[in-house]
């Protein structure tokens, strides 16, 4: 990565978790790192809070983690996922909307974000034009992922040269394999092409 950030002007990690922990876990000099996807101000009342982790408790293997302006569901431990996911939806559906939120689903977890919120998406447009970009190349591996994407179609369309690469992997979304211009086999697949970028 501190080869991209020698060769270029901006390298970003956008994430769902907290800007400090993703600092703290890639500590590479010269990235910029966007937790909670650029939404961290905006954190979830006590009250969102403890009925996450309530609906959260009536599933086993599941467990809820607040993560600043979001609080995510995981049930990727849970003995049968696809009934975990399908009871959690069901009970988070409903508090997402007592509460004015927006459900997202991910890979094995379930995350509460504020409704209407830009996230990933949103995080490289106003990255692009903080930068005045002319060029941009984004990476992802989820279907939250897929709101980038749409944001560098709209980049695009404004003059901007832009790459969707999706990194392929077991619980890698059809649809993001699908609006990629560029497909790569894994974490390692990923790196090999920005190697060749750099």
């Amino acid at each position: 990565m501190l080869a991209l950030v020698q060769a270029y002007r901006l390298v970003t990690v956008v994430s769902g978790r907290p800007t400090d922990e993703v600092a703290r876990l890639l500590g590479v000099e010269g990235v910029r790192y966007e937790g909670c996807y650029g939404l961290e101000s905006r954190a979830p009342t006590q009250a969102v809070l403890s009925e996450v982790a309530a609906a959260a408790s009536a599933v086993a293997g599941a467990w809820a983690e607040p993560k600043g302006a979001s609080v995510a569901v995981h049930y990727r431990e849970a003995r049968d996922p696809v009934s975990a996911g399908e009871a959690l939806v069901r009970g988070l559906r409903q508090v997402a909307e007592w509460h004015g939120l927006e459900l997202l689903e991910g890979k094995k977890v379930l995350e509460l974000v504020p409704a209407g919120a830009s996230r990933k998406g949103g995080v490289v447009e106003r990255l692009a034009a903080e930068a005045g970009l002319t060029a941009a190349v984004y990476a992802g591996d989820d279907a939250p992922d897929l709101e980038a994407f749409a944001a560098l179609d709209r980049l695009a369309a404004a003059g901007t040269t832009t790459m969707k690469i999706a990194v392929r992997g077991d619980e890698a979304p059809g649809d993001l394999l699908a609006a990629a211009d560029v497909v790569v086999d894994g974490p390692a697949g990923l790196v090999a092409f920005l190697r060749r970028l750099a």
